[in-house]
């Protein structure tokens, strides 16, 4: 039952994502449900167990009885089986990763947690749910229970057969008698990543990744040995320390103590910024603004939500694949902060924000770099928010801009956008319509771009807008527009930089040194002449080094580029999924040894 149960889910799987399975030929897409039976067996395995325990017992058990408890197994085990299917496939169109514990990160704000889809989308799938789970537990009750049942009880010598074969599930469930049990590796068969996708049980995966979700002393990503990995590291980061040259060879500022602004735009992908390469029409503001400022062309988010991307931002630390530090207060508190940093250099500190605070332990994180004053989505009207995250980004800059007028100066003010997020809620005009994903999604980012467009037009006519900086820099990437190539490729996490305002020397500068957002804090404090060394994941971008690069991760593996390419790295497959220009022979072991590194650095914090 369950074997069939899963090659259905499957099924359902390719054909919810059917713009993908065009992708493959049809060789490797009838390959898929025959490497997926490893996982469908080993948990039907898992979750058979019990059933026939009951059944070895059934020679001293009343049939009713065991008849009863079967079904009272079963049927809570299908719907939530059930429940997982539906979670996975929704999941997978924005991760690019099969259902794992991640999700079980947001379960102490479960209203963000499902903030992405909308209601109706929520309601039908609930709806979905509730009669698919309905009907299978029909199809059990009326055919299957039927068919298992047992019309009187069995000799007891029946006892010992039945019980040897329950302990052959064993096998089923380790796949074999082979040293290694069976894991997501042995259905990877494909150089197509979806189809090796499509092979994974998404139960299985599920199921163990809860039972893998301990950071105790393993680090799942070390293929090196700890001392090579770390002296790889090291020597990276001298040959960048090191550069002859501390900085450019212009001015970056025209005063020494700025005010800073930073903006972290929800969402913001260079596949949707003109100067960038990217579609030129969606963020016509910021594209006009990028010849007012110093754009940065080559720069990545290190990881693929929120809660990573602030923390690269603001500590300066390299993401985790598949878990976030954020989420552990214990580990965040002893993480360098650079609005700390700002406090030390006698800046008034903020952060502003339309939503709630304490989704991804924003609140927590941000209280322990010191900042004390806050604008969260309760000071605004019920009426002012979208349906799910918070209040409206024209709102939320609004206010911002006014509190910038009586804040102590210099301030160092963080303000955190929304709309941008899905499901792309705003009340204004859709300019790309709203008939696709893709659409909504280009519509939202022109609407905030339009309400940070009115900003810095404000801002300009602002007394402290000479001595300021502005820093527009984007959360993560997204999968949105769709790109040519692997999910998890470079151009998902392609991002923009962009600093202008009043405090800028200079006026239309290009920056194609490499870098990520864990270089943010050093390179700004370097330019503010403030020590950045408790920044050691981070460079300074401005330095003319050609050794500068961009890390960056995702569930279970990570992406590393410079001036001469690129390589993606599978940690499941173990090889190599991707390769862009003529990197260097060296460039996946350096990628290697910084996920190791970093990795290892954060089981170490306590």
């Amino acid at each position: 039952m369950w074997v069939a149960y899963f090659a259905l889910s499957r099924f359902w799987f390719l054909a919810y994502y059917a713009e993908r399975t065009e992708e493959l030929d049809w060789k490797t897409i009838l390959q898929i449900p025959i490497q997926g039976l490893k996982l469908d067996l080993s948990f039907a395995g898992y979750i058979s167990i019990i059933p026939f325990l009951i059944f070895s017992f059934s020679s001293w058990l009343p049939q009713k009885l065991t008849r009863r408890i079967i079904k009272s197994f079963t049927f809570p085990i299908l719907f939530i089986i059930n429940l997982l299917m539906l979670i996975d496939m929704e999941l997978y169109g924005s991760w690019g990763m099969r259902l794992d514990s991640t999700p079980l990160m947001y379960l102490n704000t479960p209203l963000e947690m499902i903030a992405s889809v909308t209601t109706t989308a929520l309601i039908v799938s609930i709806i979905v749910w509730l009669l698919s789970s309905m009907f299978y537990a029909y199809f059990f009750n009326k055919v299957i229970d039927k068919k298992i049942g047992v019309n009187e009880k069995g000799p007891v010598w029946q006892f010992p057969i039945l019980l040897f074969f329950t302990a052959s599930l064993i096998l089923v469930i380790r796949g074999g008698l082979q040293t290694i049990p069976i894991n997501q590796s042995n259905v990877y068969f494909s150089d197509k990543m979806f189809a090796n996708h499509a092979s994974i049980n998404f139960a299985w995966n599920f199921s163990h990744s809860l039972n893998h979700q301990s950071f105790d002393m393993v680090n799942p990503f070390a293929e090196l040995e700890n001392t090579n990995a770390e002296n790889i590291v090291k020597e990276a980061r001298i040959s960048l320390i090191n550069t002859e040259k501390d900085s450019t060879n212009y001015p970056i500022l025209n005063t020494n103590k700025p005010n800073v602004i930073l903006i972290v735009w929800e969402s913001l992908t260079a596949k949707i910024v003109g100067p960038l390469g990217g579609e030129p029409n969606v963020i016509v503001n910021f594209n006009q603004l990028t010849e007012e400022g110093i754009l940065f062309e080559n720069f990545y988010a290190n990881g693929d939500r929120s809660d990573k991307g602030l923390v690269a931002i603001l500590s300066g630390y390299p993401s985790q694949p598949h878990t976030s530090i954020i989420k552990i207060p214990n580990k965040t508190r002893n993480l360098p902060m650079l609005s700390q940093k700002m406090i030390d250099l006698e800046y008034a500190t903020s952060f502003s924000y339309g939503g709630d605070l304490n989704f991804g332990n924003m609140n927590t994180y941000f209280r322990q770099g010191g900042i004390s004053h806050f604008v969260d989505g309760d000071q605004f009207n019920d009426e002012d928010w979208n349906s799910k995250w918070g209040a409206h980004d024209h709102l939320l800059m609004k206010k911002f801009l006014e509190d910038r007028n009586i804040e102590k100066q210099p301030f160092f003010s963080i303000v955190f956008t929304l709309s941008s997020h899905e499901p792309f809620e705003f009340p204004d005009t859709y300019k790309f319509g709203k008939d696709t994903e893709e659409n909504k999604f280009r519509s939202a980012h022109a609407y905030t771009d339009k309400a940070i467009g009115n900003f810095v037009e404000q801002a300009k006519k602002q007394a402290w807008w000479k001595n300021t900086l502005i820093v527009i820099v984007a959360d993560h990437g997204h999968p949105l527009p769709k790109h040519v190539g692997p999910f998890n490729s470079p151009k998902r996490f392609h991002i923009p930089m962009l600093w202008l305002g009043g405090a800028l020397a200079q006026k239309n500068i290009r920056i194609s040194n490499y870098g990520s957002q864990s270089d943010l804090a050093y390179s700004l404090l370097s330019v503010l002449g403030s020590d950045p060394s408790d920044f050691k994941w981070g460079n300074n971008i401005f330095k003319p080094s050609p050794n500068h690069f961009a890390h960056f991760v995702f569930n279970k593996g990570f992406g590393i580029i410079d001036k001469n390419g690129g390589v993606v790295y599978d940690y499941v497959s173990k090889k190599r999924i991707l390769t862009e220009g003529k990197p260097e022979e060296n460039l996946e072991t350096l990628g290697k040894a910084i996920t190791q590194t970093t990795y290892q650095d954060f089981l170490n914090r306590n």
